[in-house]
């Protein structure tokens, strides 16, 4: 892409209404704008970052054996009113009528109609256990939203409910959502930390927030560093077998949030050399919740003896939209964002110091053609701009890689390959360079 023909509005002043990082750097960088409190219109490049980080959920989804569908954004209010949550929910759910006087809304959370669907056709324990997942817009009507994508109102989520016949099925499909959360916060590039929430009614201890480290986080975070240390894209996942052992070790190991993190249980279960203490933001949420809508909407099998019982859910979610603020709040500096390779938008800024110099554009059109031929993903500053403003807007939008044409280095027959995440710059010719970035 050529960022002469690129829809990239990027601003040089923080906008006054960004409290926190990732909302002044995503306004910065162009990648959003305000519709209305708490909605955000996606442009191009923030868009290419949602739809990466959405790909890897789905993949991790899919990998898990959990299956995609797409339900709607409008619900019927008489599903929810069978559950018991249509008063309960209160004043975040968007209530609405249709030109009949039917009730209806805009969905805060999809465990009702998941249920409906699942009850009209699923009829025997031998059509179990069943995952299934959407990627949707929703919306909460939050009294106070800010921080940009962070917390806003309308969101995008990735949901997905299992349906087994008992605890112990049910708790099977809980911890491969355990492992698959684990993997796909990991392919973000993400460090993430499973903390034992709070059930509720429901009691037990099958409930999990994934919190991410970053030092602008909204929570503080006490955890054992093995958790930080544990390479779970180079372990061997099997979905079909036995992940009891896998999660009882992650879960094992110390991890609290500031309001239930205890010094005195802190300092006698972890070591001195084990101990971190961090800032994080939650990403995602698992949740074992049994039969409580599987009841009310009557959503039964038939169990191997012929006997008709409700079945045990579970819902997982994860904030697909809040994820590329948590991804910024936790990878920036001063200049900028710096994206994780997985989810930049572009993988290389190719930067032409000098349009008006004939070498330049000659080297710069080759160059530019031969990262498409390979499949790289290039943003081309081909703007008759001044190099620092260049350099600047690279810096601020945080491709992983730099790559800069200038007339001195043609004249060595080199070419500068910067690295964004760490600053490093050398200089390479042109084919070693290609050869870096395509390799």
């Amino acid at each position: 892409m050529r960022l002469s023909a690129y829809f990239m509005p990027t601003l040089k002043e923080t906008p006054a209404e960004a409290e926190i990082v990732s909302h002044r750097l995503m306004l910065r960088a162009g990648m959003v704008r305000q519709a209305s409190a708490g909605i955000y219109s996606w442009l191009p490049l923030g868009l290419r970052v949602l739809k990466k980080i959405e790909r890897i959920v789905r993949e991790e989804q899919d990998r898990a054996g959990a299956q995609e569908v797409l339900m709607p954004t409008i619900q019927s209010a008489d599903l929810w009113r069978q559950s018991g949550r249509y008063d309960a929910y209160g004043p975040e759910m968007l209530r609405i009528a249709d030109r009949h006087g039917r009730d209806m809304l805009y969905g805060p959370t999809n465990e009702e109609l998941i249920t409906e669907i699942f009850r009209t056709s699923v009829k025997s324990y031998r059509e179990l256990p069943r995952m299934l997942y959407h990627i949707q817009w929703k919306f909460r009507d939050e009294v106070r939203p800010r921080f940009g994508v962070m917390r806003g109102r309308e969101f995008l989520m990735k949901d997905n409910y299992s349906f087994d016949l008992d605890y112990e099925g049910a708790k099977k499909s809980y911890n491969k959502m355990f492992v698959s959360y684990l993997r796909t916060f990991a392919r973000l590039g993400l460090q993430a930390v499973p903390m034992a929430a709070d059930t509720g009614p429901i009691g037990g201890d099958l409930s999990h927030e994934f919190i991410i480290l970053a030092d602008t986080g909204e929570s503080e975070v006490f955890c054992h560093r093995d958790f930080l240390d544990f390479d779970v894209l180079g372990a061997e996942v099997d979905y079909e077998a036995d992940l009891e052992p896998v999660v009882q070790a992650w879960t094992r190991l110390y991890a609290r949030t500031d309001d239930k993190h205890d010094p005195a249980v802190f300092e006698r279960e972890v070591p001195a050399d084990k101990r971190v203490q961090r800032r994080g933001i939650e990403v995602g949420h698992i949740f074992y919740f049994g039969t409580k809508y599987s009841e009310p909407l009557k959503a039964q099998v038939a169990t191997p003896g012929g006997e008709s019982v409700a079945v045990h859910m579970g819902s997982y979610g994860i904030g697909v939209s809040r994820l590329v603020g948590a991804v910024i709040e936790a990878s920036h500096d001063k200049d900028g964002i710096i994206w994780p390779e997985a989810v930049a938008p572009f993988k290389v800024g190719l930067i032409n110091l000098k349009i008006a110099a004939p070498d330049c554009n000659k080297a710069g059109e080759e160059i530019y053609a031969k990262l498409q031929e390979a499949g790289v993903e290039v943003l081309y500053d081909d703007r008759d701009e001044r190099p620092g403003a260049k350099f600047a807007g690279m810096d601020l939008i945080g491709l992983p890689w730099q790559l800069v044409i200038g007339p001195r280095g043609l004249d060595k027959g080199v070419v500068e390959l910067k690295r964004r995440a760490g600053g490093e710059r050398e200089e390479l010719s042109l084919e070693a360079a290609l050869a870096r970035l395509t390799g």
